[in-house]
């Protein structure tokens, strides 16, 4: 049985219930009546009311809470941010962090100590978000947000953390890098997956109920959605290898984001020109001329036709979403939320990549920093790949002087060989005797300048798979570079 201590003598209690009183929307009270009508014993745990410097109840605030709850000011003026904070302020052996507009049932103490003793193997779990709603937009939005509840909580492998109520071994928040305030809301994520990689069981405890108050408004939404994205864009730029990157879903907008590169355009529209020249790959007038303008388009303009038209997008789908909230069925008013949410998350993508100017590394290898011409991440026969456009480029580091090229390009659509690839360093094309090709694998024979640094390039044939529209080009696992010994 869970060795349950008590909160006098100095000792420490079970549980730091963390409430940070930013976003409370008018329902802090409620909240912290709901802490204080707890059945179980108050000395079992202590509530830290974090509070930001734009909050206008403090008088009012000090007088509720009384001598009941631990205030904690802080500069900061998000959510996570001031959960950061007070775990960090934090006495109990188990930290339970939860939001200023979710009110808590009676028996959620009670309930969390026997989920504590009944299941050992938990380092933390998540309780059960029941919605309130107030008109019909907040029931789109909070039918939205449960379904990816429901589906992180019961069938995703670790998406568990649920910042409405989470409960953790404080231990074991510490070990996993805690909530990065600098990431948002995305930092739940990040947290999540910290958990699993490093072999921690999150527990999904639906008897404690918490009632989640949504307020139907579509500033709020694009408010938060804007907080997710930045703190993902963030995260990926930085490249970090922490346990737990590796799951995380790398978004389309980050994996193609290169094919917006104006300097690898130039040299993709170089490998179209000297591979149309040497007669080669266009059985079609039309695919060389689509070809051109695709990457003329991106040499002139970079990424703003497709800032553009995500911008229309979500435009049109606020729109049709304020048309819906006004004749639309509760059906038709919930597509219209998902079809606005998602025209939103890629804008603001866009946008944050746009500003992020990251490293493209990672995604071919390390000696990649950068690639234009790419499709999605997919996987097929075994092993995971993207293809290449017709054209593409990508730029590789080295060492000066003599280099040996892999590209590993599995042969899903004919055997290299007969594919007629042309490669081209730096504008020029690569002597057809410095190529090596195998069953799986271009092996090319370069010269890299002073610098390390050079772009290479491909163009070859035209290949259109069935009931897939793109314009594919060769399968691409990874791109390795390694200096010549013999040099």
């Amino acid at each position: 049985m869970l060795d349950l201590p008590a909160k006098s003598g100095g000792e420490s209690p079970l549980f730091s219930i963390i409430i940070p009183l930013e976003f409370h929307r008018g329902q802090w009270e409620q909240s912290w009546l709901g802490w204080t009508s707890q059945i179980a014993d108050q000395s079992l745990y202590e509530i830290i009311l974090v509070v930001p410097p734009d909050f206008t109840a403090r008088e009012q605030l000090t007088a509720l809470a009384g001598g009941r709850a631990r205030l904690e000011f802080t500069n900061s003026d998000h959510d996570v941010g001031l959960c950061a904070f007070g775990a960090a302020k934090a006495h109990g052996r188990y930290l339970f962090f939860t939001e200023s507009h979710c009110r808590p049932e009676p028996d959620v103490i009670e309930l969390c100590i026997r989920a504590i003793d009944a299941h050992p193997d938990w380092a933390g779990f998540s309780c059960r978000s029941v919605p309130i709603c107030q008109n019909r937009l907040s029931e789109a939005e909070a039918a939205m947000y449960q379904a990816d509840i429901e589906f992180g909580m019961t069938q995703h492998p670790w998406r568990k953390v649920l910042d409405q109520c989470f409960v953790t071994r404080r231990d074991v928040y510490e070990e996993c890098g805690g909530l990065r305030a600098e990431l948002g809301h995305f930092a739940e994520w990040v947290l999540a997956a910290g958990y699993f990689a490093r072999g921690y069981s999150i527990g999904y405890l639906e008897d404690a109920r918490f009632h989640h108050y949504y307020t139907g408004r579509i500033g709020e939404l694009k408010a938060f959605t804007l907080d997710f994205v930045q703190g993902e864009i963030r995260y990926l730029s930085e490249a970090r290898h922490d346990p737990g990157s590796e799951l995380l879903e790398i978004p389309v907008e980050w994996s193609t984001r290169g094919n917006f590169d104006v300097s690898l355009a130039h040299d993709a529209l170089n490998a179209l020109v000297r591979y149309s020249l040497a007669g080669r790959g266009w059985k079609r007038p039309g695919e060389k001329l689509r070809a051109f303008w695709r990457w003329t388009e991106v040499l002139l303009c970079g990424d703003v036709r497709a800032r553009a038209t995500a911008r229309l997008a979500v435009a049109h789908a606020h729109t049709v979403l304020a048309i819906l909230t006004v004749v639309g069925s509760s059906e038709a008013i919930a597509g219209g939320m998902k079809r606005y949410i998602a025209s939103l998350i890629r804008l603001q993508r866009l946008d944050c990549i746009r500003r992020a100017r990251g490293p493209a590394t990672g995604l071919l290898g390390d000696n990649v920093v950068a690639q234009a011409g790419f499709h999605a991440v997919e996987s097929s026969v075994g092993c995971t790949f993207r293809w290449s456009e017709p054209q593409a480029a990508v730029r590789i580091t080295g060492a000066p002087g003599r280099n040996t090229v892999c590209i590993q390009s599995p042969a899903l659509r004919a055997p290299l060989e007969k594919i007629g690839a042309h490669f081209y360093l730096d504008g020029a094309r690569v002597d057809p005797a410095a190529i090596a090709i195998g069953r799986g694998s271009y092996t090319l024979s370069l010269d890299l300048p002073r610098s390390g640094i050079a772009t290479l390039a491909w163009a070859c044939p035209v290949l259109r798979g069935v009931g897939d529209a793109r314009r594919l080009g060769l399968s691409i696992v990874a791109i390795e570079v390694e200096q010549d010994e013999k040099e």
